[in-house]
């Protein structure tokens, strides 16, 4: 999976060029529930797919959502965000992790008890610093296949945070995602 993640991320240039700028342009998005925009279209477990038509697109752009914060450490939270790119070729796994997260060491992920690998952060916006892989079918089997995904950022470099996010409901989103 190391060398899959690791490709994944080179080949993320070219995703994020192809990617619907909705979930970038449209901060809100990232914001977390409370100011999640767009139209609820359906639950999964604990998984939205929510849906809005970005100024300027050609068609409405729809994804995967779900937000969560750390158990002790309210103040800390996550926005987990899957999309298809504009080409309708790959799917992209977007975290948005708070400001303040050291760069550096990225975003960390584990499914159960299994070390996934990391992702770099690419960039950082007013409500927070984004993380961004392409979706290998390897991944998808994994969170489908796994009951708690923790993603770990780090604030220093001895201080990683573990913030688990259910996958229950992923594998019915993912498959409903348009």
């Amino acid at each position: 999976m190391a060398n899959g993640y690791r490709s994944a991320i080179r080949a993320l240039a070219v995703a994020t060029l192809c990617a619907v700028g909705a979930f970038v342009a449209a901060p809100a998005y990232l914001a977390g529930p409370a100011s999640a925009q767009g139209t609820l279209r359906e639950n999964y477990g604990d998984w939205q797919i929510r849906c809005d038509t970005p100024p300027g697109a050609q068609g409405e752009q729809c994804a995967l959502i779900q937000s969560v914060t750390a158990e002790d450490r309210q103040n800390v939270g996550l926005t987990v965000i899957v999309l298809k790119t504009a080409d309708g070729k790959d799917q992209i796994l977007r975290v948005l992790a708070p400001l303040g997260v050291l760069l550096p060491t990225g975003l960390g992920l584990k499914i159960d008890d299994d070390d996934v690998g990391r992702a770099q952060f690419i960039r950082c916006l007013p409500n927070g610093c984004v993380a961004e892989v392409i979706i290998d079918e390897e991944l998808v089997e994994k969170l489908e296949g796994g009951e708690l995904a923790t993603f770990i950022i780090f604030q220093t470099p001895e201080e990683g945070i573990g913030i688990p996010m259910s996958l229950g409901g992923f594998t019915e989103g993912y498959a409903a995602l348009p």
